[in-house]
């Protein structure tokens, strides 16, 4: 089939390729019934736990609820409060690491990893990860899949990163689901087998995952590993594009701009280019003028103030929900 491509576009498929704090699910030492969200962590993580205020939380962690000093240590991390540090991030999630608490150890491990109020130490990442990978913690076979694709605190094994990515995969991971997506795909520690890369795309795409959105609709795009199809790029990338994926919205903008997948639509266009922009992604910037040139000064003064009520990419901050709780 002939490929299928747009003016000035940029890379191909992307992976997840930082370690990650994130969801999870409580272990067996605290009962459910006695767990107790932060308030003001629940209302960023979108936490479905009993909700408490601040202080009955950290009273229940000083009791040595590992559920508690997880949050305790979420709401450090996240600098909700200025009396919160990622010192004491650090401090309360060894406190619920050295209790078992697998979501624990997999945020103790990436503080370690990341030099994040304490010292860089892959040594004790590594030991935290595969602690909570032997409670067959999804998240903890994504994040030692990062450190041997990336070589961080191991020798670089891309057949090992295949491995650990596969494991979170079939535990259902969405971000190892991309990023075993990613080694089919490229062929890392793999056959290449794009078919079997989509599959893994369209699963964590399915799951609301927007990397995994954005690469099952680049292969719609240009119709590798499946049929193509414009139409259905232009969904996937929207969907993507709705959660602040700039390179999304830099592909929706090309879309529009040629009429492919959907209505012609320079203002459109143009709004999708300006968001992307606004997040410091330059990459569309070519498309802009000829943009201009079709439109009118209040279509592009529209186009703009559009462009700023869309959500911002999610930072470090702003990603509370992929905190393990």
């Amino acid at each position: 089939m002939e490929r299928t491509a747009m003016r000035g576009e940029f890379a191909v498929r992307l992976l997840v390729s930082v370690v990650i704090l994130v969801t999870g699910v409580a272990v067996a030492q605290d009962s459910t019934k006695e767990q107790c969200s932060m308030a003001v962590v629940s209302r960023l993580v979108g936490s479905g736990q009993r909700v408490c205020d601040t202080t009955v939380a950290q009273d229940m962690a000083k009791r040595g609820h590992a559920f508690e000093q997880n949050q305790s240590g979420l709401a450090s991390v996240l600098a909700i409060g200025p009396d919160f540090s990622e010192q004491q991030a650090v401090g309360g999630f060894k406190q619920a690491a050295q209790r078992g608490y697998a979501p624990a150890q997999v945020n103790l491990a990436v503080m370690y990893i990341n030099g994040w109020g304490t010292r860089t130490n892959y040594g004790t990442a590594l030991r935290w990860l595969h602690a909570a990978a032997d409670q067959k913690f999804a998240r903890a076979y994504y994040n030692l899949g990062i450190l041997y694709l990336q070589g961080q605190g191991v020798h670089q094994d891309n057949a090992e990163a295949f491995r650990w990515f596969q494991k979170g995969a079939d535990a259902g991971d969405p971000d190892a689901q991309t990023n075993l997506g990613y080694m089919h795909d490229q062929g890392l520690g793999c056959t290449r087998d794009v078919k079997t890369a989509a599959t893994w795309y369209r699963k964590a795409a399915e799951a609301g995952n927007p990397l995994g959105e954005y690469n099952l609709a680049d292969l719609y795009l240009r119709g590798e590993g499946l049929h193509q199809d414009s139409a259905e790029a232009f969904r996937w990338f929207q969907k993507a594009a709705a959660q602040g994926h700039t390179g999304a919205r830099i592909k929706l903008a090309y879309m529009y701009a040629e009429g492919m997948g959907t209505e012609k639509d320079p203002e459109a266009a143009y709004t999708w280019l300006t968001s992307a922009s606004l997040a410091g992604d330059q990459r569309g910037r070519d498309l802009a003028p000829n943009l201009e040139a079709q439109m009118s000064p209040e279509q592009i003064a529209e186009a703009r103030q559009r462009a700023h009520t869309l959500p911002a990419p999610a930072g470090r901050q702003l990603s509370a929900k992929a905190f393990a709780q």
